[in-house]
């Protein structure tokens, strides 16, 4: 290695192997005894559900670079190839690890709870019987056996789909061709996967491809099976729409997902137990090498077993429930708008309820004083009210604008079905930015008051989507103030193409400003230290791999500013190396609900600046996405991000420290040092928070005050939805 490349080592953690890292840091959880049972089921389903999206997009875009003979070098230096190997040896242990974990732990936990699966040859007579009542009518009219003759190209086989593959004997007559011969039969995933069988226990269960198996001759009569073996392959999802040739971006995204279904198969998971026979006419029919193979000494799609986990009457087995506290911020029952105008709104989703988004957009749709609305969406849930919302409020004749990113990898076609709907109720849709993905999470109002029109604002780190809402962790901001407003809206006309971009008051937008601004903050504190002031970074965030921004950190390392970097996921910091990033401190949280907000504090010499933002510090997501960093400038919102830093930063429970050499290990407890667990302590500090509002509103009274005319037609003004006269939703 050539001295320039080992300092590239030496600096830097190569991405991809940063990411499965993370990944392994998911599976402890579920090798954690202290974690209730399903709930380390999900966390080995998540870690196998990662492993799938990782070689969908990561080992597939490799793939391409290595096929195509890329020698270009990532930033710890290594190229396509050298990649791709380094990744299949850590996937080994990682698979290794899964299975040894199912096998040898959880499986047999489980079936001391009582969830119990059974082999086909221990199943009783009348589990038997209730089997095979199951399989002729429900399972077998949705099946489609695909005999594969030898001479005929090999069937396009769908992702992520168990399938069996068959080696068939045929009758000794010529109209049926080669004596033996292959056939495969997709298990669709719309089928269940856990067959409950009747029994004394709490629950048993059949795996859907033994009782494929053990029924497969029904599918081929005449037929003698010689062999079989489960399977399952991922195709490269790293497609992308040739955006300067896409005249139509809607229907080339709908070309872009059958490409995806035909894609190059990128790996194959077979059970161990299946014959070299099999694995050999698998390999060649895919065209893959047996460096892309995986042998799974278990049940395939580890991945399913987090409907397993969602089995009902087990609660016994999982997390306490935690039902999110109201936010302290907002009051119940009474208007987002009217709250809003006197300060701005800030709230912690999951530990604070994530209703108030919701309400903000449906009181919004409803409000007759509200004249238009603009809103960007990325993902949202299946049956979205937010969505509803803006249908309803088109409907009723307000100007609403909504861009749909059709490029949200995975949603689009989702996306697709919601830029329809949206059309047909008269929303104006914006399907994405040619050249960029719109990542921002921004939301505007205009509202017709007695003032004049005033403008309302959210702000938020997450998704429109109130499902995931309940599992990830993210920073929502309502604001009315007057330098947010022209903000987003000067924003909203940059993106739709109106107007150049002005400077911004309180927010920065990537790909203009973003990095830059972020570059400054960070300057900024290496200049205080020189100046022999304190000088101070935390910031927390998904993932780091920009390396720009990295060797900014390493500058203010080395000037000595004290930097805490809280880091969910991909971190290609070194932090505690000699001369270079001594003061840096790099820890990431994996617990019950998924790290997800993006919050940047700077000292600045006594005058903190604190950020929340829709962006990491990656290159697709300073160059190549529209994002929003927003400064939180109310000073009670500002403290109440300082409370929740504080609190993650402390984590020595759930926390896992990034060491230099790349490796993460759990923050040291030695005897007497108190356990601080972030996610419990932010849930806590939402309920004490709760329970003090309460109390401080059964000693307000508040008279009914009328407002001076001015406003719709010069009456009072209305009460803005008949939402509010029902006791908000908790």
């Amino acid at each position: 290695m050539s001295e320039r490349l080992a300092e590239r080592a030496r600096r830097y953690i190569n991405r991809e192997l940063s990411w499965l890292e993370f990944d392994a840091r998911v599976l402890a959880e579920a090798a954690d005894p202290a974690v209730p049972l399903l709930e380390r089921l999900r966390f080995l389903a998540i870690s196998a559900s990662n492993l799938d999206e990782f070689y969908m997009v990561r080992v597939g875009g490799l793939t391409m670079l290595a096929a195509e003979g890329r020698a270009r070098r990532d930033i710890a230096g290594l190229t396509p190839r050298e990649q791709l190997r380094e990744i299949a040896g850590r996937v080994r242990e990682i698979v290794a690890r899964q299975y040894a974990l199912f096998n040898g732990e959880l499986e047999p936990a489980l079936e001391r709870a009582g969830i119990r699966r059974v082999p086909w040859a221990a199943a009783t007579a009348e589990q038997a019987r209730h089997a095979e009542r199951v399989w002729e009518e429900e399972i077998h009219p949705q099946l489609t056996p695909l005999a594969v003759e030898a001479d005929a190209p090999f069937p396009r086989l769908a992702g992520l789909t168990l399938h069996l593959a068959l080696r068939l004997r045929r009758p000794a007559d010529p109209g049926w061709g080669p004596p033996d011969g292959w056939a495969v039969v997709a298990l669709p995933r719309a089928l269940p996967r856990f067959i409950a069988l009747p029994s004394s226990e709490a629950h048993a269960y059949l795996l859907l491809e033994d009782m494929a198996r053990e029924f497969a001759p029904r599918l081929f009569p005449g037929c003698e099976i010689l062999d079989s073996a489960v399977f399952r392959i991922t195709r490269n999802a790293d497609m992308a729409v040739a955006e300067d040739q896409a005249a139509d971006l809607l229907a080339n995204m709908e070309d872009v997902l059958v490409a995806r279904r035909e894609s190059e198969c990128v790996r194959l998971e077979v059970e161990a137990t299946a014959s070299e026979a099999a694995l050999a006419w698998l390999r060649r029919g895919l065209g893959i090498g047996d460096d892309r193979v995986v042998r799974a000494a278990g049940p395939l799609a580890l991945s399913d077993y987090q409907r397993l986990a969602d089995l009902p009457g087990a609660e016994t087995l999982r997390y306490e429930p935690w039902p999110p506290a109201f936010p302290a911020a907002f009051r119940r029952g009474v208007s987002i708008f009217e709250q809003a105008a006197q300060r701005d709104l800030i709230l912690y989703s999951p530990f604070e309820n994530y209703e108030p988004v919701v309400d903000f957009i449906e009181e919004a749709a409803a409000d007759p004083d509200v004249l238009a609305i603009k809103q960007i969406l990325y993902r949202t849930s299946r049956n979205s009210p937010i969505v509803a919302a803006l249908q309803r409020a088109a409907e009723e004749g307000k100007q609403v604008t909504a861009l749909v990113e059709l490029k949200a990898r995975f949603d689009e076609e989702r996306n697709i079905e919601w830029t329809r709907a949206l059309e047909r109720a008269g929303v104006q849709v914006i399907c994405g930015i040619r050249g960029f993905k719109t990542h921002a999470k921004v939301c505007l109002v205009l509202r017709r008051e007695a003032g004049g029109i005033r403008r309302y604002v959210h702000f938020g780190t997450g998704n429109y989507n109130e499902r995931t809402a309940r599992q990830y962790c993210d920073i929502s901001l309502i604001s009315a103030g007057e330098d947010y407003g022209a903000d987003v809206s000067a924003f909203f006309n940059t993106i739709t193409g109106v107007s150049q971009p002005g400077p911004f008051r309180r927010i920065e937008m990537a790909p203009l400003g973003l990095r830059r601004r972020l570059l400054e903050l960070i300057e900024g504190e290496r200049r205080q230290r020189e100046a022999g002031r304190p000088a101070r970074i935390i910031v927390k965030m998904n993932s780091l791999a920009d390396r720009e921004l990295i060797d900014a950190l390493y500058r203010a390392s080395q000037a000595g500013v004290s930097i805490d970097l809280l880091v969910r996921g991909i971190c290609c910091l070194r932090p505690g190396v000699r001369g270079l990033s001594e003061t840096i401190r790099v820890a990431g949280v994996v617990d019950r609900f998924l790290e997800h907000a993006r919050i940047f504090w700077f000292q600045r010499g006594g005058d903190p600046a604190v950020f929340i933002s829709s962006a990491d510090w990656m290159p697709r997501n300073l160059d190549k996405r529209i994002e929003l960093m927003v400064e939180v400038a109310d000073p009670d919102c500002r403290q109440y991000l300082e409370r929740v830093l504080d609190i993650c930063r402390r984590d020595n429970v759930k926390a896992w420290i990034l060491r230099s050499n790349g490796a993460y290990v759990r923050p040291p407890l030695p005897g007497g040092v108190r356990h601080h667990r972030s996610q419990l302590e932010l849930y806590e500090a939402a309920c004490a928070a709760d329970r003090a509002a309460r109390q401080s509103e059964s000693r307000r009274f508040d008279p009914y005050r009328r407002e001076p005319s001015g406003g719709r037609g010069g009456a009072a003004q209305k009460p803005p939805s008949s939402r509010k006269a029902r006791p908000p939703r908790r």
